[in-house]
Formats: C-alpha cells, sequence, structure tokens
C-alpha cells in the first residue's frame, strides 16, 4: 500500500491548524471514509499514521483518534504495531445494539419479535420464488438436524443451532445479502430469544416437534414455489413464537401481560 492518499472524489478541503479541534477530527474522519470506499478494498492497509498526519496537515494525534472513531464504526481493524486494515462487512455493531437492548430490558424480546415478523415473512416469500436446489438442499438438511436433536430436550443448544441454520438458510435462498446480513446481526439476541420461546412453548404443553412440523409447512411452500404460502406459514410460526415468548416472559418479567385464552 502507497503511503499517497491519491486523488479523492468530492474530498473536503484539508483541516487548518485553527480549527476547532472536533471539526478537524471530522474532516479527517470524511477524508478517511472517502479513502476506505472509493479506493481501498477490505484487508487493504491503510497509509501510516505519520504519512496521513503529513498529507492531511493534522497531528498524528489527530489521526489516531479518527481511526479509533472509524473502528468504532467497524470500518477499520486496528491492531497493536500494525497499519489499520479496512475492516471486512461485519454484523457486529448490529448484534451489539440488539444484544445490549435484551440484556437492559428482557421484555425488548417482543420488540425483537416483530423485527423479525417483519423481515422473515418476506424473506419467506423471496425464498419460494429464488430458492436454488443448493438452497433447498441446505433448508432440508437443518430441518433433519433438528429432528436428529428432537428428542433430547436436554440439548437445547443443538435445537437451537438448527434452528438458526434453517432461517439463516432461509435468507441465503433470497439471493440478498443485505437480508442475511441483519438476520446475522441479530444472532446473540435471536439465540435469548429462542430459549425463553421453547421454554414458554413447552409451559404451554407444547412438544419440540410441534415446532420442527411449523418448520417444516415453511419448507414445503418453498419447495412448491408458492410465495404467498410460504409467507402465510412463517407468520403463523412468529405468531406461535410470539405466545410462546410472551408466556415465558410472563413467568419472569411480572409487567408482561399473558395472552388471553384463546
Amino acid at each position: 500500500m502507497s503511503d499517497s492518499l491519491g486523488d479523492i472524489p468530492d474530498a473536503p478541503p484539508r483541516p487548518t491548524a485553527g480549527a476547532p479541534a472536533q471539526k478537524v477530527i471530522g474532516a479527517v474522519l470524511q477524508r478517511l471514509e472517502d479513502l476506505i470506499f472509493s479506493e481501498l478494498n477490505p484487508g487493504s492497509e491503510l497509509p501510516s499514521e505519520s504519512a496521513l498526519a503529513v498529507q492531511l496537515g493534522v497531528s498524528r494525534l489527530t489521526v489516531r483518534e479518527a481511526t479509533k472513531a472509524l473502528q468504532a464504526r467497524g470500518l477499520l481493524d486496528v491492531r497493536q504495531g500494525r497499519r489499520p486494515v479496512v475492516a471486512h462487512p461485519s454484523a457486529g455493531p448490529i448484534d451489539d445494539y440488539f444484544t445490549s437492548a435484551v440484556r437492559r430490558d428482557p421484555r425488548r424480546l417482543m420488540d425483537l419479535l416483530e423485527v423479525r415478523q417483519a423481515l422473515e415473512v418476506h424473506i419467506a416469500s423471496l425464498a419460494a420464488l429464488r430458492a436454488g436446489r443448493a438452497s433447498i438442499t441446505a433448508l432440508e438438511s437443518a430441518l433433519a438436524a433438528m429432528r436428529e436433536v428432537a428428542g433430547d430436550i436436554g440439548d437445547t443448544g443443538a435445537i437451537h443451532d438448527a434452528d438458526l441454520r434453517f432461517h439463516e438458510g432461509l435468507a441465503a435462498a433470497t439471493g440478498n445479502q443485505m437480508l442475511s446480513f441483519l438476520l446475522e446481526g441479530m444472532e446473540g439476541p435471536l439465540h435469548a430469544g429462542r430459549m425463553r420461546s421453547l421454554r414458554g412453548h413447552l409451559a404451554r404443553g407444547g412438544t419440540v416437534e410441534d415446532v420442527i412440523e411449523q418448520h417444516a409447512r415453511i419448507l414445503d411452500r418453498v419447495r412448491d414455489r408458492d410465495p404467498a404460502g410460504a409467507a402465510a406459514a412463517m407468520r403463523d410460526h412468529l405468531e406461535q413464537t410470539a405466545r410462546d415468548l410472551r408466556a415465558a416472559l410472563t413467568l419472569t418479567e411480572p409487567r408482561i401481560e399473558p395472552d388471553l385464552p384463546r
């Protein structure tokens, strides 16, 4: 990697020495963002800290603060003794947000479930339209894994891993990388939600086999190239999950009102 910034289109003017500190850092951030998105690929190194300071007309401390801010936003990987490297796209910041929200207040799992409904009903519909043979095989494999561990109710980790594979497989089947990225970003709190919803499902007299059959109905509609049917099957599954999750939260969070009998 050259120590030259090169010509960056529409780059802001270099900050002047008399500018307020935050304005200077902001201008450097913008210049580095332009460099990252217009000239560099994930895995590429930035110019050295001293070279950036000279070319931008700022102190090395200012460059260091800017790179720390870009690291916090997931745009750079910074390691001791090495130049900053352009980060590969990561769902980490999304996961951090949802995980923090749920840890602060478990009732937010119900909000997260509404996010899932908004995403996954559409995902199921798109998967029915776009899934290729390899995607169908991956979904069948995930469903088979769920059935294989269903008898061992104590191994909830394996059940949830297979469940997650199924939902991630549906997202991958859409061919839309952004949808896969969003689901990946919710993986941590989704695991917590699935653990609770399964406990609620069992407490309400349901079985693991019931949950597996909900997934099987989704897969059947995807195989049949039935987008409306796949969306309806996913909606039914998530509505059942909402009832189960509410039942589980009622046991531990007294401010959650239980569902009325149907």
